[in-house]
């Protein structure tokens, strides 16, 4: 439908609208053992319409694609905002909604279109075959799934902004057992903004190997030691607790308390930024819209914030929080262009986007030589948090004992535990470019309906003095 001449058309009294078009198709599809197992495909497509009365915001969707029933959701939005400014926590202003014209298409060599479902779904079942290296593989999973986003934005102060996104979610697994021993190892489960050029054979079939190769090994592997040790952390795991430590205390929302009775509250109070020494100076965390391929990457949030990259953390001290306007206006502090919907039938939050740890200048062979007994961590299996986003727990596949500045045997069943600020302040080293790894995660879960949405999340490979380490199932 032609959304200007809709916008135009619109006969309700607002101090402002817009109206937000967003079209998803989910393909996924899963190898078991040498077999195909699952293909399907999901198309979500609607709109909202976004109205601001006597300083109110409200919302009303429709998945109808007609202009009769774009105005009919208007009016319903218009009479909401009414109701609800009778009774308003905070009064707005259109300064929160600036005018935005831009757009923004992520990059990708590989379209899936130029792959055939057939091929598609044979690159997955050779994949799972390779990944049995022996007859103690008991279980291969190749699944793959392609998330192509496209969004459309107009408001009635001139906001024109189109961007489309196409998202890449690729997890090899297998598992390994003998007798009552089972051991499962995966790729780490990469996610990115790229197409189908994350299915190369050759790419598949060397990852596959060392997938199988290093579950075979964790059934031999001795149980990891429980003890304070110095810590070594892969991207793979660290990305998870950058997300779950840094990422949710810093939305603004969770500080304001707007997300206590789902999600949690925040330990990060309003007077810390600034004044916090959120982990040592070594420690860098960037809100990054720009990186290429990374999962959260866009030129403006979805009420058309302009996207700018800001630092969160500056040599260990909180600069500023992952806030949209509203709560930038309500808290009276800095944020970033995060203001983010999951779907047309969703309205706008505070969610992480594209949150990093900038690259530091230690090789990943100068620190495991610099380390005297220490344990090396890959690929989180597990995960557990508090409601302040403070104290936690995290298990993870894959592990290596370090002693005397080398790597040595292989650990099953490592696990960590801590506190999210003295965890930070025991980091001694930040690995370089060549640690450094683009990950993410399509399923972080936030609001009330539930949000379900994508963030990215790069980082290098970490060093962490004198933490606690345990084994076990965890």
């Amino acid at each position: 439908m032609n959304l200007k001449r809709c916008l135009e058309n619109l006969s309700i009294k607002a101090d402002w609208v817009a109206i937000r078009e967003i079209r998803e198709e989910i393909t996924s599809r899963t190898a078991r053992n040498g077999r195909s197992d699952q293909n399907g495909v999901n198309i979500d497509h609607g709109y909202m319409i976004e109205v601001l009365v006597d300083g109110q915001f409200a919302y009303a969707c429709t998945n109808t694609h007609s202009e009769e029933a774009i105005h009919n959701t208007a009016k319903k939005a218009e009479e909401l905002a009414k109701k609800a400014s009778l009774n308003k926590l905070y009064s707005f202003t259109t300064s929160v909604r600036p005018k935005a014209v831009g757009n923004y298409t992520s990059p990708f060599k590989l379209a899936p279109s130029n792959i055939p479902t057939a091929d598609f779904v044979d690159i997955l079942v050779d994949t799972t075959n390779i990944l049995k290296v022996s007859d103690k593989i008991v279980n291969t999973i190749a699944h793959a799934m392609i998330v192509d986003r496209s969004s459309y934005m107009v408001s009635s102060n001139g906001s024109d902004v189109s961007q489309k996104t196409l998202m890449t979610y690729l997890t090899l697994a297998a598992t390994a057992g003998e007798g009552t021993e089972t051991q499962t190892r995966t790729n780490g489960s990469p996610f990115t903004q790229q197409g189908l050029e994350l299915l190369d054979r050759d790419v598949l079939k060397a990852t596959a190997e060392i997938v199988g190769k290093e579950a075979l090994e964790l059934l031999k592997a001795e149980e990891c030691p429980s003890g304070i040790f110095d810590l070594v952390l892969a991207p793979d795991q660290l990305y998870l607790q950058v997300h779950e430590s840094i990422g949710h205390p810093l939305e603004l929302d969770r500080i304001l308390g707007d997300e206590r009775n789902y999600a949690g509250w925040s330990f990060v109070k309003p007077s810390d930024f600034g004044m916090l020494q959120y982990g040592s100076s070594l420690l860098n965390v960037t809100f990054d819209p720009f990186v290429e391929s990374e999962a959260a990457s866009y030129a403006f949030d979805d009420v058309g914030n302009k996207a700018t990259r800001e630092y969160l953390i500056k040599d260990g001290l909180l600069m500023r929080g992952l806030g949209s306007l509203e709560s930038q206006e309500r808290l009276k502090l800095q944020g970033v262009a995060n203001a983010r919907v999951s779907s047309w039938n969703r309205p706008p939050l505070d969610r992480m986007a594209n949150i990093n740890i900038e690259p530091g200048n230690s090789s990943f062979e100068e620190m495991i030589s610099r380390i005297e007994d220490g344990i090396y961590m890959q690929t989180n299996k597990s995960w557990s948090i508090d409601d302040y986003r403070n104290k936690f727990q995290f298990g993870c596949e894959y592990a290596r004992r370090i002693q005397n500045g080398r790597l040595g045997a292989v650990l099953k069943n490592p696990n960590y535990r801590g506190i999210s600020v003295p965890f930070w302040k025991s980091l001694r080293a930040v690995g370089n470019k060549d640690t450094y790894k683009i990950s993410g995660s399509p399923y972080c879960g936030k609001g009330e309906p539930n949000q379900v949405i994508r963030v990215g999340h790069a980082v290098p490979t970490c060093w962490f003095e004198k933490i606690d380490v345990f084994g076990g199932a965890g």
